[in-house]
Parts: structure tokens; C-alpha cells; sequence
């Protein structure tokens, strides 16, 4: 499915409102969890501002972005950040970079990138930078290409600790993009514990990794530290949670069993408005991490 896309499924939204029914008081006390949401995911058509507007009424903290700033002017990004810091968001990370992080001979190209990207996550606000791996290397063995992903953020590593900044690598699922290299967090994990740097770290989409290879709770378990943020969408469809197959509620509670206090990005596709999805996205993940006494079952939509 093209990211630009904005899909209308009326048994979605049912089966969405099923799940998503959460009431103010059912809420926990705890502040642990943060959230945010990925701009692309609203309506190509609504202007920046309005996406804004949408996730703070929403009750979000952040906004993510790819890419789109690489349009704005200077008047463009004094307007938007006027309006973010009106409304008390941030830009919690950004995404850009098109780099092939498996090529031995890269990593020139990626310090040049990643110098551009800090300097606009420096304008921006955003403590923190999306990097994915870009293509395979097809003449290369995977053990070389895994190498060379750890020299290469070897590389940058220095550069994003000196600037305060944090990257993260996002592994893409094989059915969203074929030539990836990096497409399971678990070798995302391998990568960036031999990298060392506590500003290298992985980005945790639970989407890409459920049309992966699922086990998605188990890869937490001794790995949250060098988790620096997770992206939240349903499989099939990249819907909200509750539309597809993947256990969400589950998945919230142990991210706050391990303490878990980065941002959760909805990257998902509403099925219905925006701000109403995205709020009730939120109150399902406060609510989530209550203790149940047993597991939850979905209810019949009506």
C-alpha cells in the first residue's frame, strides 16, 4: 500500500470502536508513556498546521516528520514552529537520509547527511534522527554488509553524541520494500550493541516486524535499552490497533513492565477522522497498562 494513501474501511472502523472504547476515568496515573504521530499519516490533502492542531487536540506531546521540511522555507519553519510551541509540541524525531547503510564505501555519504539532518533537527527541536539501512548490497555477502552497518554508525557516532542527538535504525519489512537490507530488529540489535554508543539505537516498529517475522513481545525482553522508539500500526492494512492481529494491549503492558519512557509514534492509517482514532489510540494505551485479571477479549461492535 502506498504511504500516501488514506484508507476508508467501514469494517475497520467497527472493529476499531470495539476495541478503542475507553472512558477518562478508566485511566492510570502514570505519565510514563509519551506520545506522537507520524504527519504522513493524516490526510495528504490537510496542511501542516492543521496535522498540528490535530495531534495536540488528539492529547499527543509530538509530531513526526519525513522529509517534509525539505520543502519548507525559512518563513515556513518560523510559522510551523511558532505553532507547535504555541500548542506544546515538539518534533520528537525526523526522517530523511536516503543512504545505503550496508555499503562498505558509504560512510562518507552518510556523515555528509547526517551533518544536514542534525543541523535540521537542531532548527527543528527534535532530539532525535530516523535512519534506515537503503538497499542491500547484491555483489556483497551479508556478513560483510552487516559490518559494514556497524562501521558506518561508527562513524556518525561521535557526531550525533557531540550534538546531543540520537539516531535510530529502522528496520523495513521484505514485503514493504524488497531490497532492504535491514528488515528484522533483530539484527537491528546486534548491530547497535556492537556500535556501543548510547546514541545509536533501534527504532521498534511493531508493524514491520509483525509482517516480518512476529515474536514481537519476546525481542523486548533484554533489549528495551536500546529501543529509542517504537511505531505503532495494526497488520493487516496499517491500521489502529484493534484492527488486525496484532495483540496491542499486551505489547503496551510490557513496554511499561520494562520502563519503557520514549515516545510511542502512531504511524497508522485512520479508518475514520483523525483526531478522534488518534486520541482514542492513546487512551487505550494509558488504559493498557492496568493490571487485568485476565486477558482482554474484543467486543462486538454496536
Amino acid at each position: 500500500m502506498n504511504r500516501r494513501e488514506f484508507s476508508q474501511l467501514a469494517t475497520g472502523t467497527a472493529l476499531a470502536s470495539s476495541f478503542l472504547k475507553c472512558n477518562a476515568q478508566d485511566l492510570p496515573a502514570t505519565k510514563q508513556f509519551r506520545f506522537s504521530v507520524m504527519i504522513w499519516t493524516m490526510d495528504a490533502g490537510l496542511p501542516v498546521e492543521r496535522c498540528i492542531e490535530i495531534a495536540a487536540e488528539a492529547g499527543y506531546d509530538g509530531v513526526e516528520l519525513v522529509g517534509e521540511f525539505k520543502k519548507w522555507s525559512a518563513q515556513d519553519t518560523h510559522r510551523i514552529m511558532a505553532k507547535m510551541r504555541s500548542l506544546g509540541l515538539v518534533f520528537d524525531s525526523i526522517a530523511g537520509c536516503k543512504v545505503t547503510l550496508a555499503d562498505p564505501a558509504g560512510s562518507a555519504t552518510l556523515v555528509a547527511q547526517i551533518k544536514e539532518h542534525i543541523a535540521v533537527a537542531k532548527d527543528l527541536g527534535s532530539p532525535q534522527i530516523i535512519l534506515t539501512s537503503g538497499r542491500r548490497m547484491t555483489n556483497l555477502s551479508r556478513k560483510i554488509q552487516h559490518m559494514a552497518c556497524i562501521d558506518n554508525l561508527r562513524h556518525i557516532s561521535d557526531l550525533a553524541a557531540n550534538n546531543d542527538i540520537e539516531i535510530v535504525i529502522e528496520p523495513i519489512d521484505l514485503l514493504e520494500d524488497k531490497f532492504a537490507y535491514l528488515n528484522s530488529v533483530s539484527e537491528g540489535f546486534e548491530i547497535v550493541q556492537a556500535v556501543g554508543s548510547k546514541n545509536i539505537k533501534v527504532l521498534y516498529d511493531f508493524y514491520h516486524e509483525q509482517r516480518g517475522s512476529g515474536n514481537l513481545i519476546e525481542k523486548l525482553d533484554g533489549n528495551i535499552d536500546w529501543i529509542g522508539l517504537v511505531h505503532i500500526a495494526d497488520v493487516p492494512g496499517r491500521h489502529e490497533p484493534g484492527t488486525g492481529e496484532i495483540d496491542y494491549r499486551n505489547i503496551y503492558r510490557k513496554l511499561a513492565a520494562l520502563n519503557y519512557n520514549k515516545f510511542i509514534a502512531m504511524e497508522y492509517y485512520p479508518t475514520g477522522d483523525p483526531m478522534t482514532s488518534l486520541k482514542q489510540s492513546r487512551l487505550v494505551a494509558l488504559q493498557s497498562t492496568r493490571s487485568l485479571p485476565e486477558p482482554y477479549r474484543l467486543r462486538p461492535a454496536g
